[in-house]
């Protein structure tokens, strides 16, 4: 509406309705710029927190796990290269080969602690990584504290099968973030209370089906991509984690076989 002098005239309810218009787009990006603040600390809490406090637990825990051990243990092995087993029975290969030396009761079984307990050391020079190992795959009470879990129902280490373990990729102390990085004949060691397992990586399944369970038999092999994996029994470590980073859609897998035992 325009007054006689062609000046236009503004209603309040015009000016009432711009009002509201400015409270409500300006509250809108209140609420924008809080659920992006919220999203980045979650992302920091998940990216950088979690990993923080998981390997420092996971830290203690060796240490702990050394004190219990005692005196024996070489708290220098990531970075040494085994030892050489003191007598032909100490050390391991094919069975069923002409010069079989595998350790069928020269070492002491694994005992199991209780549920969830840390009881083996893992140790991989070329990750620089030293971690626990605990009894179970569970989320809670064993992935999510930086360990590496035991495939319950697979073998124990230095026994005849497969020794299967899994862990993390990304968050939670991710120590298999790296598990690409191994190539055939790096050194993969398990330390125990009676004595230390050394294992050299023999093949690499990149990319597998979450779902795929033949990596962690007894003679594991895939069978999704059957071309990997084995066809005799042996004396095998598997490592598993999952592909691409940060997701869980594949799994990759990474087998070894036993070359020595030392006992503690």
């Amino acid at each position: 509406m325009l007054a006689a002098s062609g000046v236009r005239v503004v209603r309040h309810g015009d000016r009432r309705r711009r009002a509201r218009r400015r409270r409500v787009l300006w509250g809108g990006g209140e609420v924008l710029v809080t659920v992006g603040v919220l999203l980045m600390l979650l992302v920091v809490h998940q990216l950088w927190w979690t990993n923080l406090e998981a390997r420092r637990g996971a830290e203690r825990k060796v240490e702990a796990l050394e004190r219990e051990w005692g005196p024996g243990t070489d708290t220098g092995r990531a970075s040494a290269s085994p030892t050489a087993p003191s007598s032909p029975s100490a050390s391991a290969a094919e069975p069923g080969s002409s010069d079989s030396r595998a350790p069928r009761r020269s070492y002491t079984p694994v005992v199991l602690p209780g549920t969830s307990q840390a009881y083996a050391v893992l140790t991989i020079p070329r990750l620089g990584l030293r971690v626990p190992v605990a009894e179970g795959v569970s989320k809670a009470d064993v992935l999510n504290k930086g360990y590496v879990g035991h495939y319950r129902g697979t073998q124990q280490p230095g026994q005849a099968g497969n020794f299967a373990l899994a862990g993390h990729r990304n968050t939670h102390g991710e120590p298999f973030r790296y598990l690409p990085r191994l190539r055939r004949g790096d050194e993969i060691e398990v330390e125990t209370r009676t004595a230390t397992y050394t294992y050299d990586v023999d093949q690499i399944l990149p990319q597998t089906s979450a779902t795929d369970s033949g990596v962690v038999r007894p003679i594991p092999r895939s069978l999704v991509r059957p071309a990997y994996g084995y066809s005799e029994p042996g004396y095998y470590i598997t490592l598993t984690t999952c592909t691409p980073e940060f997701t869980s859609r594949y799994r990759i897998a990474v087998w070894g076989k036993l070359v020595s035992m030392r006992p503690r």
